[in-house]
């Protein structure tokens, strides 16, 4: 065995991988740092896992006839679509995970990018996604408007229960308001 037999390859190329890498441990250093369950290692093989299926269907389809490599995108985003569903968590009326959901379609996304060849357009989108998640998270903090406070709270609204006067009154104005002019009484 020489050296050259072990760094082959075929269909996949070490740029891609490398670049994988890179774009996996910028996006899940931001993750893992935040104590999120998407992190360095999970965010690397979710876009590594997706090159390798690109290029493999795109070798298959110069090597095959009728074959369409467009339709494993299609699958990839069905397939990745049940992981993201498995990091969300509904309990009570809030659903927690939603974020990490999304960054694991992004990723699946950048996999998809460096499958067709474009390294520079994945490594750009890998920190695009790092500032929409550090980014908006700072900008809540210091927001008023859009800070943790609004959650909580909308969350302390949505847990208090009404008056039964209150019940009662909003009964009463829906039955008269539904009242023809000539059926109220003066």
């Amino acid at each position: 065995m020489d050296a050259h037999w072990f760094l082959e390859i075929t269909p996949f190329d070490w740029q891609a991988i490398v670049t994988a890498l890179a774009c996996g441990t910028i996006i899940g250093l931001e993750r893992q740092v935040k104590g999120r369950p998407v992190g360095i290692r999970t965010s690397a093989l979710i876009i590594l896992g997706t090159y390798v299926f690109i290029a493999s269907s795109t070798y298959v389809s110069q090597h095959a006839t009728m074959t369409d490599p467009s339709r494993i995108i299609g699958q990839v985003i069905t397939g990745i679509g049940f992981l993201g569903a498995g990091v969300m968590l509904s309990k009570g009326r809030s659903v927690y995970g939603v974020t990490t959901a999304a960054t694991i379609w992004a990723l699946a996304a950048i996999g998809v990018i460096i499958g067709i060849g474009q390294h520079g357009s994945a490594l750009k989108l890998s920190v695009i996604v790092v500032v929409i998640l550090f980014g908006v998270d700072t900008f809540e903090e210091y927001s008023q408007y859009l800070g943790k406070r609004v959650r909580k709270r909308m969350k302390h609204w949505s847990n208090t229960k009404p008056k039964k006067e209150d019940i009662d009154q909003q009964n009463t104005d829906s039955t008269s308001s539904n009242l023809s002019p000539d059926d109220k009484t003066s």
